[in-house]
Protein backbone atom coordinates (compact mmCIF):
# COMPACT_ATOMS: atom_id res chain seq x y z
CA UNK A 1 0.00 0.00 0.00
CA UNK A 2 1.24 3.38 -1.12
CA UNK A 3 1.79 5.92 1.84
CA UNK A 4 -0.55 9.01 1.26
CA UNK A 5 0.22 12.42 1.95
CA UNK A 6 -1.43 13.19 5.68
CA UNK A 7 -0.46 15.38 8.55
CA UNK A 8 2.84 14.11 10.24
CA UNK A 9 3.91 12.54 7.04
CA UNK A 10 7.59 13.22 5.45
CA UNK A 11 7.27 14.74 2.05
CA UNK A 12 9.62 14.94 -1.24
CA UNK A 13 9.04 16.83 -3.87
CA UNK A 14 10.08 19.22 -6.90
CA UNK A 15 8.33 21.95 -8.25
CA UNK A 16 7.99 24.89 -10.93
CA UNK A 17 5.79 27.82 -11.04
CA UNK A 18 4.84 28.54 -14.57
CA UNK A 19 3.38 32.00 -15.75
CA UNK A 20 -0.61 31.07 -16.72
CA UNK A 21 -0.51 34.04 -19.58
CA UNK A 22 2.85 33.15 -20.90
CA UNK A 23 4.04 29.73 -20.34
CA UNK A 24 7.24 30.88 -18.76
CA UNK A 25 8.89 28.75 -16.31
CA UNK A 26 9.13 31.34 -13.51
CA UNK A 27 10.57 28.99 -10.70
CA UNK A 28 11.82 25.86 -10.75
CA UNK A 29 12.99 23.75 -7.94
CA UNK A 30 14.74 20.88 -9.56
CA UNK A 31 16.61 19.52 -6.18
CA UNK A 32 13.74 17.48 -3.97
CA UNK A 33 12.96 19.78 -1.15
CA UNK A 34 11.34 18.19 2.21
CA UNK A 35 8.98 19.04 4.73
CA UNK A 36 6.46 17.84 7.51
CA UNK A 37 3.21 17.97 6.42
CA UNK A 38 0.79 19.65 8.99
CA UNK A 39 3.92 21.10 10.68
CA UNK A 40 5.38 23.63 8.57
CA UNK A 41 3.96 25.80 5.92
CA UNK A 42 6.71 25.84 3.21
CA UNK A 43 4.03 26.22 0.47
CA UNK A 44 1.03 27.63 -0.20
CA UNK A 45 -2.30 26.59 1.78
CA UNK A 46 -3.65 26.16 -1.45
CA UNK A 47 -1.20 23.64 -2.68
CA UNK A 48 -0.61 22.26 0.89
CA UNK A 49 -4.23 21.23 0.98
CA UNK A 50 -3.92 19.54 -3.40
CA UNK A 51 -1.38 18.08 -2.19
CA UNK A 52 -3.53 15.77 1.07
CA UNK A 53 -4.15 12.08 -0.45
CA UNK A 54 -1.82 12.29 -3.14
CA UNK A 55 1.56 9.57 -3.16
CA UNK A 56 4.94 9.15 -4.20
CA UNK A 57 5.15 9.38 -8.44
CA UNK A 58 1.98 11.67 -8.25
CA UNK A 59 2.57 14.77 -10.69
CA UNK A 60 -0.22 17.53 -9.60
CA UNK A 61 -0.98 21.31 -11.35
CA UNK A 62 -2.34 23.92 -8.59
CA UNK A 63 -3.77 27.24 -10.19
CA UNK A 64 -2.97 30.06 -8.14
CA UNK A 65 -4.55 33.86 -8.39
CA UNK A 66 -1.31 35.22 -6.79
CA UNK A 67 -3.07 38.14 -5.69
CA UNK A 68 -5.27 36.72 -3.47
CA UNK A 69 -1.38 35.40 -1.88
CA UNK A 70 0.38 38.45 -2.32
CA UNK A 71 -2.28 41.25 -3.08
CA UNK A 72 -2.47 43.25 -6.14
CA UNK A 73 0.23 45.18 -8.24
CA UNK A 74 0.62 48.31 -6.29
CA UNK A 75 2.53 50.80 -8.65
CA UNK A 76 3.94 53.30 -5.74
CA UNK A 77 6.69 50.27 -5.05
CA UNK A 78 8.17 50.88 -8.69
CA UNK A 79 10.72 53.79 -9.00
CA UNK A 80 13.04 55.32 -11.59
CA UNK A 81 15.90 57.07 -11.35
CA UNK A 82 18.69 58.28 -13.06
CA UNK A 83 22.05 55.51 -13.11
CA UNK A 84 24.56 58.26 -11.95
CA UNK A 85 22.29 58.19 -8.87
CA UNK A 86 22.54 54.25 -8.42
CA UNK A 87 25.88 52.42 -6.54
CA UNK A 88 27.59 50.81 -8.74
CA UNK A 89 27.05 47.65 -7.14
CA UNK A 90 23.22 47.81 -7.81
CA UNK A 91 23.64 47.62 -11.23
CA UNK A 92 22.55 44.75 -12.24
CA UNK A 93 19.01 42.81 -13.02
CA UNK A 94 17.76 41.32 -10.22
CA UNK A 95 19.64 42.77 -7.79
CA UNK A 96 17.43 42.96 -4.52
CA UNK A 97 18.02 45.95 -2.48
CA UNK A 98 16.82 46.20 0.96
CA UNK A 99 15.29 49.45 2.61
CA UNK A 100 13.87 50.52 6.17
CA UNK A 101 11.42 53.34 6.54
CA UNK A 102 11.44 55.87 9.61
CA UNK A 103 9.15 53.96 11.65
CA UNK A 104 11.50 50.14 11.38
CA UNK A 105 9.31 48.78 8.46
CA UNK A 106 11.52 47.41 6.06
CA UNK A 107 10.90 46.48 2.13
CA UNK A 108 12.63 44.56 -0.71
CA UNK A 109 12.72 45.90 -3.95
CA UNK A 110 14.55 44.15 -7.15
CA UNK A 111 16.37 45.84 -10.15
CA UNK A 112 13.82 45.16 -12.86
CA UNK A 113 14.64 47.54 -15.98
CA UNK A 114 18.00 49.17 -16.81
CA UNK A 115 18.78 51.23 -20.03
CA UNK A 116 21.94 53.55 -20.51
CA UNK A 117 20.31 56.60 -18.37
CA UNK A 118 18.15 55.32 -15.62
CA UNK A 119 17.39 52.14 -13.13
CA UNK A 120 13.88 51.12 -11.98
CA UNK A 121 12.91 48.90 -8.83
CA UNK A 122 10.23 47.36 -7.85
CA UNK A 123 9.08 46.28 -4.46
CA UNK A 124 6.29 44.40 -5.18
CA UNK A 125 6.63 40.47 -5.17
CA UNK A 126 7.51 39.29 -8.51
CA UNK A 127 4.03 36.92 -8.47
CA UNK A 128 1.81 40.29 -7.89
CA UNK A 129 -0.97 40.04 -10.77
CA UNK A 130 0.19 36.62 -11.91
CA UNK A 131 -2.60 33.62 -12.45
CA UNK A 132 0.27 30.72 -12.06
CA UNK A 133 0.28 26.95 -11.86
CA UNK A 134 2.19 24.85 -9.19
CA UNK A 135 3.30 21.90 -10.95
CA UNK A 136 4.31 19.67 -8.30
CA UNK A 137 6.20 15.90 -9.06
CA UNK A 138 5.69 13.68 -5.64
CA UNK A 139 8.70 11.74 -4.82
CA UNK A 140 8.46 10.15 -1.50
CA UNK A 141 6.03 10.20 1.59
CA UNK A 142 7.02 8.28 4.63
CA UNK A 143 6.14 8.49 8.40
CA UNK A 144 8.05 11.47 9.92
CA UNK A 145 10.76 10.92 12.68
CA UNK A 146 10.25 12.95 16.01
CA UNK A 147 13.14 15.21 14.97
CA UNK A 148 11.83 15.64 12.11
CA UNK A 149 8.01 16.41 13.52
CA UNK A 150 9.89 18.89 15.63
CA UNK A 151 12.01 20.61 13.03
CA UNK A 152 9.37 21.28 10.68
CA UNK A 153 11.19 18.98 7.68
CA UNK A 154 14.85 17.41 7.13
CA UNK A 155 17.45 17.61 9.82
CA UNK A 156 19.89 17.07 7.57
CA UNK A 157 20.42 19.59 5.23
CA UNK A 158 22.32 18.53 2.88
CA UNK A 159 22.64 15.83 0.04
CA UNK A 160 23.43 12.37 0.36
CA UNK A 161 27.21 12.04 -0.37
CA UNK A 162 28.64 8.71 -1.52
CA UNK A 163 31.61 7.74 0.46
CA UNK A 164 34.94 9.09 -1.16
CA UNK A 165 33.35 11.65 -3.15
CA UNK A 166 34.84 14.90 -2.41
CA UNK A 167 33.24 18.82 -3.19
CA UNK A 168 35.06 21.89 -2.93
CA UNK A 169 33.62 23.95 -0.28
CA UNK A 170 35.39 27.23 -2.00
Amino acid sequence: MRETIKDTKYVELTYSVVDQKSGEVLVAIEYPIGYVHGVNDILAPAVTKELEGKAAGDVIEVPIDCNKIYGPRDESLVFTDRLENVPKEYRELGTTLHSESENGDKQSFIVTRIDDETLTVDGNNPLCGRMVNFNLEILGVRDAIEEEIEAGGPIDQGPDIPDGLKIPLH
